[in-house]
């Protein structure tokens, strides 16, 4: 069951507190509170969890800071959609507002080699009007010689540079909880310069405990990457672990399925499923074409493969894109043979800014009042 309290609930005032003292005395169930705070409004939501059939519905609406109940028997209790379409959708993040409806580019390192790779990144970032990007400093790899990563060693100087050039937000992995401590001992040090999105690579989407782990701090979003190996829904209850510890502020990412089938890309590209994540969920999505595609071939009309995938998960309504760049892809510690230049980046963007716009076409064309239900 959840329970949507009224806009700006103040949580110290009786009537709140009222409500809280008989939520702790139903047998059986247990509440949790999940604040939304938007840019003019905070809104409160409380998820009933255990044998809430029983309950009346019109009583606890009788609260006074009860705004509506809603019954819940889908399987994502608190990221899901549950057929309420006026629920509180998004999340504000570094002046950013990220939901089903917006669209933000993350182009970066795919891995932190040197401040001057970095520098470069930035540079031509802002150049082009950008304030996100992406930079992993903790890399997970399948052989254990291969390069995992400056960790925490960069942070500071990456977390520098990305003030110096507007940078507000990096898409940064994390693999274990301790790294979510560095990340912030970085930022502090640094004066918070920028913002970061704490991503769940798809290695790691059933590492229930880190799921947990990253759940249960509020500071920063998380970016979750679906399961190369696993079900969509699967993949879908690995983000409902993060918010169900507390943090809902999740932005759901398609990356690609590992199979044969796929070949020669590197995954087989599954944003078809962009629109069914949206609907299942209310989750913002992302999509990840470099790790679908993993190369810079060309095809015969000119556009990179990573171009043309982009354009197919934009067309299909995704609110983001997470995408590799290298000034030196030849010198990329990681996964340089799908890293796009950096003079490519003004086109690319174009190119997503051509999609965007037929992606509103579309959705202007299916909203017409003139087909009958």
């Amino acid at each position: 069951m959840l329970l949507i309290l009224h806009a700006n609930t103040d949580q110290t005032s009786a009537p709140y507190q009222q409500l809280i003292q008989y939520l702790n005395k139903l047998p059986g169930v247990e509440h949790r509170i999940h604040d939304v705070q938007g840019s003019e409004q905070r809104l409160t939501e409380i998820y009933l969890i255990g044998n809430t059939s029983a309950l009346n519905k019109d009583e606890i609406e009788s609260f006074e800071v009860v705004e509506r109940v809603i019954r819940i028997s889908d399987e994502f209790r608190i990221l899901g959609r549950h057929k309420d379409a006026n629920r509180a959708s998004g999340f504000d993040y570094q002046g950013l507002h990220f939901d089903q409806d917006t669209f933000h580019l993350f182009a970066g390192l795919c891995a932190v080699d040197n401040p001057d790779h970095v520098e470069q990144m930035m540079r031509v970032l802002q150049r082009n009007g950008q304030v996100c990007t992406r930079m992993g400093a903790y890399k997970p790899r399948t052989s254990p010689y291969a390069f995992q990563g400056h960790g925490k060693s960069c942070l500071p100087w990456v977390f520098d540079l990305a003030g110096k050039y507007g940078i507000r937000v990096i898409a940064m992995e994390v693999t274990h909880e301790s790294h979510v401590e560095e990340i912030n001992e970085a930022l502090e040090r640094t004066g918070r310069p920028t913002g970061v999105m704490l991503q769940i690579g798809t290695r790691n989407t059933q590492n229930f405990e880190l799921l947990k782990a990253v759940g249960r701090q509020r500071t920063y979003p998380v970016l979750l990457k679906r399961g190369f190996g696993i079900t969509l829904m699967e993949s879908l209850n690995a983000a409902e672990y993060l918010a169900s510890e507390g943090n809902s502020n999740v932005i759901f990412c398609l990356r690609g399925m590992k199979t044969d089938g796929g070949k020669p890309h590197r995954n087989m590209v599954d944003f078809a499923h962009v629109p069914v994540v949206k609907r299942l969920t209310r989750m913002p999505v992302c999509i990840d074409p470099s790790h679908s595609v993993g190369s810079r071939d060309r095809c015969p009309d000119g556009i990179l493969d990573v171009a043309h995938v982009t354009a197919q998960g934009i067309v299909a309504g995704a609110n983001m894109v997470l995408v590799d760049f290298h000034p030196h892809p030849e010198k990329a510690l990681v996964d340089g043979p799908q890293a796009l230049l950096l003079s490519e980046l003004e086109r690319y963007i174009e190119d997503i800014q051509l999609t965007r716009e037929m992606y509103a076409k579309r959705v202007e064309l299916w909203n017409r009042g003139d087909i009958s239900a």
